[in-house]
């Protein structure tokens, strides 16, 4: 399948120009006259040579990403035509990922594709979740109502998002900067002092400053392998992530952790709960739904419950009852869950959870951030105190005699 671009009239004689794929260029041109464009320039797309910077240039910020969806849904409601919206938000758009990524499905949805085919082309930039709602829209001819509920969920996912990265944000920076500035003072602090009490001769230092000394001669001497040994820790990181169930058990050992795990398994549980709630406010079949939710819970612990439930279901259970077998999510989600069953009103329910539990991630990370800040600054503060301590005890000792 090949890529042609075409310039054209359409038959009230208004300006056409994009692309379509064909296996041919007769192919190209006979299905151009079935779209109802006349070509007059028809020619096989050279393929751009393009450097990609893995993690940046395929990257479309969530801000981006909500701006789009909610233009588009104003503009479908505006009764615009779908390629017109496209062609539009594409020529105006400033980010280049997303830019190119709207006239592409502009060209695609020109040769004949649906919008939601035309998404599947690009998943670095649209998800599954994305691209399944995108599809219920257009089967229940509500694409702006759709698009409206995607942004609103794009930003309430991308504040959950920020408010959990935040939080693990300030521990890890304080937690690499003690690192730092412990190796610093191991290396150059700590040996200038004892060459400095070497040459005053002292025979004897207090405990604490031997101590200390003992630490950074041997620190000097096996940095080398403690380099090393980080870089091993690394490797052997990324190898058992590479297993089947390597993925699974840290993702298990980060939920079980003490301070952090508490703020992980809320936000998992807001996750999942706004995803399906949408998924199913939109009309999408409940084992659809499911497997896209596992697909995007962005957890191997969440997306294995999810499954497992999932197949329960496909068995005739209902949804509740393999939920609880999984011992992942809370029992008063699970109960909310039920009720919103026997109800009919899952989606409604799903929602009330989700935003509960929202303000549940803001709780928990304010009493994360509230028991960590503290406990750091007192690892922190006890750490280059006692190398202060140990550097000057010997000064104090001189100054007695």
């Amino acid at each position: 399948m090949a890529t042609f671009v075409y310039e054209g009239n359409s038959p009230e004689g208004e300006f056409r120009q994009g692309e379509i794929e064909a296996e041919s260029k007769e192919e190209a041109r006979t299905r151009l006259v079935s779209l109802g464009i006349k070509p007059f320039k028809l020619a096989k797309k050279q393929q751009d040579i393009e450097i990609v910077i893995p993690g940046i240039t395929d990257r479309v910020p969530l801000k981006s990403m909500v701006i789009f969806t909610r233009q588009m849904a104003t503009m479908i409601d505006a009764g615009l035509p779908l390629i017109k919206c496209l062609e539009l938000l594409g020529q105006q758009e400033p980010n280049p990922t997303l830019k190119k990524t709207l006239l592409g499905i502009k060209a695609s949805v020109e040769g004949g594709q649906s919008f939601s085919d035309a998404l599947r082309k690009y998943p670095k930039v649209f998800e599954e979740l994305y691209i399944n709602l995108v599809a219920a829209g257009e089967l229940g001819g509500i694409l702006d109502t759709i698009m409206n509920r995607l942004a609103e969920y794009i930003e309430k996912a991308a504040e959950t998002q920020a408010k959990v990265k935040g939080a693990m944000k300030y521990p890890a920076t304080v937690l690499v900067a003690a690192l730092a500035i412990t190796a610093g003072l191991l290396t150059f602090v700590v040996p200038t002092f004892a060459d400095t009490f070497k040459s005053m001769g002292k025979s004897s230092l207090p405990a604490i400053t031997e101590m200390l000394v003992q630490i950074s001669k041997n620190f000097v001497s096996y940095m080398p392998f403690i380099f090393a040994g980080f870089v091993g820790l690394f490797m052997a990181y990324k190898a058992l992530m590479k297993l089947p169930d390597g993925p699974y058990y840290r993702d298990l050992l980060l939920y079980k952790s003490p301070v952090v795990g508490n703020v992980l398994r809320k936000s998992a549980v807001a996750r999942f709960t706004r995803t399906l709630g949408t998924l199913v406010a939109a009309g999408v079949p409940i084992l659809d739904a499911l497997e896209v939710v596992g697909k995007t819970s962005g957890s191997v612990v969440i997306e294995r419950a999810i499954n497992y439930t999932r197949s329960k279901i496909a068995e005739g259970k209902n949804m509740t009852g393999p939920l609880m077998e999984t011992q992942v999510f809370p029992s008063m989600v699970v109960q909310m869950i039920a009720v919103g069953e026997a109800t009919g009103a899952m989606d409604v329910m799903l929602a009330k959870i989700a935003d509960f539990y929202d303000a549940e991630v803001d709780e928990a990370v304010d009493g994360m951030s509230a028991v960590m800040e503290p406990l750091i600054m007192v690892v922190l503060g006890g750490i280059i105190g006692t190398v202060m301590l140990g550097m000057y005890m010997p000064i104090f000792t001189l100054a007695d005699h």
